[in-house]
């Protein structure tokens, strides 16, 4: 019976001394958190860049149909009235172009850039609404220099040159927060290089 208690101590010692050593085995190296691909990165650094060109350039358009209303302030005519209209146009063109980029950005951002690709989406979505409503008024304006009295066509174009006003700073700061936008997503994509993971050290114990 003693030798019997003694096998059976023994076996004890073992199953013990067995499950100690695997509790304990180190666990193997951790995997490095996801970063984004180099094309990833590249996509959204040239998105980004897109972006911003479209917004100066609507920004450039919404100052050039602001000019053409201000120096012919107080001349109403067809010719004149045609003119500004045309060029609230192609700021609402240009406004709209650069609202497509924005959105198209803001689907490809990079996590440390999303707040500000996201910015100025939301900034070419007020640029895109502020030219179109000016556009809206400039052709009211067009239309009511041939049927309406002076009067009238003169509120109408001072109408469109407020409008054109509000869509100018519209596009102004939408050029701003897509040139923000472009940096910061150029300065992640530098920054999210990934690490390569460490290889296991093969020896055990270690």
């Amino acid at each position: 019976m003693t030798s019997r208690k003694s096998l059976f101590a023994v076996w004890v010692l073992v199953l013990s001394a067995s499950a100690f050593a695997i509790d304990n085995t180190p666990p193997g190296p951790l995997s490095p958190p996801s970063t984004p691909s180099q094309k990833a990165r590249d996509t959204a650094a040239k998105a980004a860049h897109e972006a911003q060109i479209a917004a100066q350039k609507a920004a450039d358009e919404a100052k050039a149909a602001t000019e053409q209303a201000k120096v012919n302030a107080g001349q109403i005519s067809k010719a004149i009235a045609e003119a500004i209209r045309r060029a609230a146009q192609k700021a609402a063109e240009a406004a709209n172009r650069f609202e497509e980029k924005a959105n198209a950005s803001a689907g490809k951002a990079l996590d440390a850039a999303a707040g500000a690709v996201h910015e100025a989406q939301e900034q070419g979505e007020k640029a895109s609404a502020a030219t179109k409503e000016a556009l809206d008024l400039a052709e009211q304006a067009a239309s009511k220099v041939i049927a309406s009295s002076k009067e009238e066509a003169e509120k109408a174009a001072q109408s469109t040159r407020d409008a054109l006003q509000k869509a100018e700073e519209a596009t102004r700061a939408a050029a701003l927060a897509a040139r923000d936008a472009a940096q910061q997503t150029v300065e992640a994509a530098k920054g999210s290089k990934a690490t390569p993971a460490q290889p296991a050290d093969p020896r055990p114990g270690r």
